[in-house]
């Protein structure tokens, strides 16, 4: 979660949204990533999409079954979705999204029943530190 939150302050210096995503596999990173949703000029750079696309092409295949994904904030509906179509193994998030997190806060897509795959998900680690670095990046921006 420290390199992921590392990624986050980066894309705060970039006016970027700060969150930050790493995914790990065997001890070693596959993908990792910040937002880059203003850089890119589209809504769908999201640090976790950027982290898998990343991941999936260094691992030569389709699916992350061993993998692990660490993200600063809560997944959103595209990134909860993605995160089950790759069939990453384990979520791991820091800092609760009440407005639009699929892990639990406004509803929980990657652990839903009726998908074929559900990940393990682990809340709110380092979750104080993450979502300080959101706090002070909206403040900011008021």
């Amino acid at each position: 979660m420290e390199s992921a939150l590392r990624l986050a302050r980066a894309a705060a210096v970039r006016d970027e949204v700060p969150v930050g995503a790493v995914v790990i596999a065997d001890g070693d990173v596959l993908g990792e990533a910040h937002n880059e949703t203003i850089q890119r000029g589209d809504p769908l750079a999201h640090a976790e999409m950027l982290a898998l696309r990343r991941a999936l092409e260094r691992a030569g295949a389709d699916r992350l079954l061993g993998a692990t994904m660490y993200v600063t904030l809560e997944p959103c509906a595209q990134c909860a979705g993605a995160l089950v179509l790759a069939r990453v193994g384990r979520v791991v998030f820091g800092a609760y999204d009440a407005r639009v997190g699929m892990a639990g806060s406004v509803y929980d897509l990657l652990r839903h029943p009726r998908l074929n795959h559900r990940p393990e998900v682990l809340s709110g680690l380092m979750a104080e530190e993450c979502g300080e670095v959101l706090r002070r990046f909206f403040q900011g921006r008021r």
